[in-house]
């Protein structure tokens, strides 16, 4: 009996102390997921966070580019509506900046500020004309020939290389010399056609490396054809790499307009600032001291270079994730300098104490 007695005792001691076992066992397994979830959901919250704040596309320089080339178009839209006509003489000549006119005339009496207004509408649509068809010869020379590859990427890369050879600006002016009457969309037809080979070569190399996708052969696997596969396969891949070399294509199209112009090579049967600073050259503006034909559209070419330059670099940022993230390895790299300077401080003066 007394065997028996340690026997059921032992056996409902073991049972208690696996009862006890199975109820911090089931308090663990509750307790468990009540802290997992919520520090994954606030590690992924604060992953969105910094992802949102750090948009390249929300950066100062994105923001402060916009401005300026957006303050710049309303300016070259909505002043001429109300301004006085740009070709108006019937001014005192070379008057200087005043309340009736903002910035003086110029030396057969055209306000400065309609002229400056209205060359400015004339060099945004050289420029953004000229962009646009330099962006379309790109995209078949360089797109194309990417995807294509064989004898037609040779073909095609052949005609790029030898427009990359061929130097720009030459070209441009002995096209301009031989016409007489130029008009600013054979202008900027001209900056069009020969500014385009740059960015061929740099679409055509990134095309050839997206042909090799899987997603691009799965396309081609599922019989879809070449121009549905560049449209929906490679051009949303290639999007921010195109707005990057349209903005450029823009900001060259302009300052060879108003070299061109300056040279007496631009449109003469309207105004850009390209034309405005040739009439200030051949004027005299500077040894009569008449500023404000010249600097006034100087400025204007390098607030508008400035602000297309800055909306290229944010674009940039997003293409290249590593010029996004520079700022921050470098910071981390200047503290962890700082911190083994402060540790090798500490290091000597506890080792002369």
């Amino acid at each position: 009996m007394s065997d028996t007695k340690i026997v059921s005792e032992s056996q409902s001691a073991a049972s208690a102390a696996s009862d006890s076992d199975t109820s911090a066992t089931r308090e663990s397994a509750v307790d468990a997921p009540t802290t997992g979830p919520s520090s994954t959901t606030a590690v992924a919250t604060s992953r969105t966070r910094r992802a949102r704040s750090g948009s390249p596309l929300r950066s100062a320089k994105f923001i402060t580019g916009v401005v300026l080339v957006t303050g710049i178009a309303l300016f070259a839209i909505l002043v001429p509506l109300f301004a006085q006509d740009p070709y108006f003489t019937g001014n005192d000549a070379l008057q200087p900046p005043s309340a009736d006119h903002l910035l003086g005339t110029t030396k057969l009496g055209n306000d400065m500020f309609s002229q400056l207004a209205t060359g400015a509408r004339g060099s945004l649509l050289v420029g953004v004309t000229a962009g646009g068809i330099a962006i379309l010869l790109s995209l078949f020379f360089g797109v194309l020939a990417g995807y294509l590859g064989g004898w037609r990427e040779d073909t095609l890369a052949l005609v790029t290389n030898v427009m990359i050879v061929i130097p720009g600006l030459p070209l441009i002016m002995v096209i301009a010399s031989f016409v007489s009457n130029r008009s600013w969309q054979l202008v900027a037809v001209i900056l069009g056609i020969t500014s385009w080979a740059g960015a061929a070569y740099v679409l055509r190399l990134q095309a050839r490396s997206l042909r090799s996708r899987d997603y691009v052969y799965a396309a081609k696997v599922a019989g879809e054809r070449s121009w549905r596969t560049i449209l929906v396969e490679l051009m949303p891949n290639l999007l921010p790499l195109l707005t990057a070399q349209f903005l450029f294509a823009i900001i060259f199209a302009i300052l060879n307009e108003a070299g061109l112009s300056y040279l007496g090579l631009g449109p003469n049967s309207s105004i850009t600032w390209g034309t405005i600073l040739n009439d200030a050259q051949s004027g005299q503006a500077l040894s009569r001291g008449a500023w404000w034909w010249f600097i006034p559209p100087g400025v204007l070419i390098a607030t508008l270079g400035a602000g297309l330059a800055l909306i290229n670099f944010a674009i940039d940022e997003v293409i290249n994730p590593k010029l996004r993230n520079a700022p921050q390895a470098a910071r981390s790299v200047r503290k962890a300098a700082a911190k083994s300077a402060a540790a090798k401080a500490a290091a000597k003066m506890g080792a002369s104490a």
